[in-house]
C-alpha cells in the first residue's frame, strides 16, 4: 500500500471554526493510526481598512478603522488511501479555505 504525505494548509476569519477542523483532522489521524504533524498556527495576518465616518468632507476629519483577521493553521498527515478520502469527505464550513497538497 502507498503511504502519501499530506500537507494542509487552513485559513480562516474565526480561529475557533479553523481550530474545529484541525480537531477533526486530528480525529480521523488518531481513528485511521497514521502520523500527524501540527496544527502549526502561522502568523495571522491582519487587514486593517481606515474609512472616513462622515461621508461628504465636512467638519471633523474623523476615521474609523475595520480590521479582519485572517488565521491560518498548518497540518503535516502521512497517510494512506483511506485516511485521504476520509480527510476529503470532511465538512468545510462556510469562512474556511482549505488546501491540500500531496506529496509521495
Amino acid at each position: 500500500m502507498a503511504s502519501y504525505r499530506a500537507r494542509i494548509s487552513l485559513s480562516g476569519r474565526e480561529h475557533s471554526i479553523v481550530d474545529e477542523v484541525c480537531h477533526e483532522i486530528k480525529e480521523i489521524a488518531g481513528r485511521t493510526g497514521v502520523e500527524i504533524h501540527g496544527p502549526v498556527p502561522l502568523p495571522t495576518k491582519k487587514l486593517v481598512v481606515p474609512v472616513r465616518k462622515s461621508p461628504d468632507g465636512e467638519g471633523s476629519s474623523t476615521w474609523d478603522r475595520w480590521e479582519m483577521r485572517i488565521h491560518k493553521r498548518l497540518i503535516d498527515v502521512d497517510a494512506d488511501e483511506r485516511t485521504l478520502r476520509q480527510l476529503m469527505r470532511i465538512p468545510i464550513p462556510d469562512g474556511v479555505q482549505i488546501e491540500i497538497q500531496i506529496r509521495s
